[in-house]
């Protein structure tokens, strides 16, 4: 068999392996951690480079996941509810989690274990679907609904990463969808070429909530060097692309990284951590704060299913 599909314990995590025997790509996924992405390893010159900035170990991440957010499955919203409220059906809502600055963010789902649904390898493909039954578990967020997440790796190190959401309520339910990777490609980011195919930024406010203003930007139209520009913004992407939603290339050691999506991701978030040494690329269905200002906000009907899609493709240049 070309590919494999298995389990493996390291430093107290417990991981779901999805392996190119040939190529000897790798990707390590956490059914604990909702489903995390835990790593996406790529022999390059007869060594393996892991493209995810993740976490060490079992404690760390424990203590780090509701800090860093690294990986985490943004679901049923992504980034900042400001000031952890909304209004919806004429009722006021008020999430029980909140961050330190005092809004709920990146959703319910980034520290829930999943279930293993099917596991499974062929000459073409491996493949994971993991599952995840929400049911009321945040008094701000009193509807059921089911999250399925499958990852599937194929040659040239695709991996494809599908989310499907089922309104299990009686009612409609309000729902968006993201994901809070932090990448690395080597050296600092200031090194890397970035490109994006973007004409506006929502203009946000001091705590990161955007005002529903729409700006003219489009510096990474074509690549561009990062250098020292600080990033922790949100993207409004243009409609039918046949290309990359974005990629990000490394000159030093020529790897590269392209993103596609379908319109089910519309918004491109991108945030630079102080180290600079990786970069969170986070495809969104929505907007931040979308539950208020329903910017890309889903209302999902009883017993109706809405995908998310995104692929993620390294490669050397």
């Amino acid at each position: 068999m070309s590919f494999s599909a298995g389990a493996r314990q390291i430093n107290k995590l417990n991981l779901s392996i999805l392996k190119d025997e040939v190529f000897q790509t790798e990707v390590a996924i956490l059914p604990e951690y909702g489903a995390a992405l835990h790593s996406f390893s790529i022999n390059i010159n007869e060594h393996q480079f892991n493209i995810i900035d993740n976490y060490n170990n079992g404690d760390e991440i424990k203590k780090e996941m509701a800090l860093s957010f690294k990986s985490a499955k943004l679901s049923p919203f992504p980034c900042r509810i400001n000031k952890a409220t909304y209004n919806f059906n004429g009722q006021k809502y008020f999430f029980e989690k909140k961050f330190i600055d005092g809004s709920a963010i990146h959703g319910l789902l980034y520290n829930k274990s999943f279930r293993i649904a099917d596991i499974f390898s062929n000459k073409t493909e491996a493949r994971i679907i993991l599952e995840y039954n929400y049911e009321k578990d945040d008094d701000g967020y009193p509807f059921n609904y089911t999250c399925t997440v499958e990852y599937v790796l194929q040659k040239n190190n695709l991996l494809t990463i599908k989310t499907t959401v089922t309104n299990k309520s009686n009612i409609a339910i309000p729902i968006a969808d993201g994901w809070h990777p932090y990448f690395r490609l080597d050296n600092d980011v200031n090194d890397w070429l970035m490109q994006f195919p973007s004409e506006s930024i929502i203009e946000f406010d001091e705590n990161l909530i955007p005002t529903e203003n729409l700006l003219p930007y489009n510096k990474f139209s074509s690549p561009q060097l990062i250098d020292e520009i600080q990033l922790d913004n949100c993207f409004v992407l243009k409609k039918d692309l046949k290309t990359p939603v974005c990629s990000i290339f490394n000159p030093k050691n020529k790897l590269r990284l392209d993103f596609y999506t379908d319109n089910s991701y519309p918004y491109l978030q991108i945030y630079i951590p102080p180290h600079r040494k990786s970069i969170a690329i986070e495809n969104l269905s929505a907007a931040p704060d979308c539950f208020n200002n329903k910017m890309g906000l889903i209302l999902l009907e009883p017993g109706h299913s809405q995908i998310f899609t995104v692929q993620y493709q390294p490669s050397l240049a």
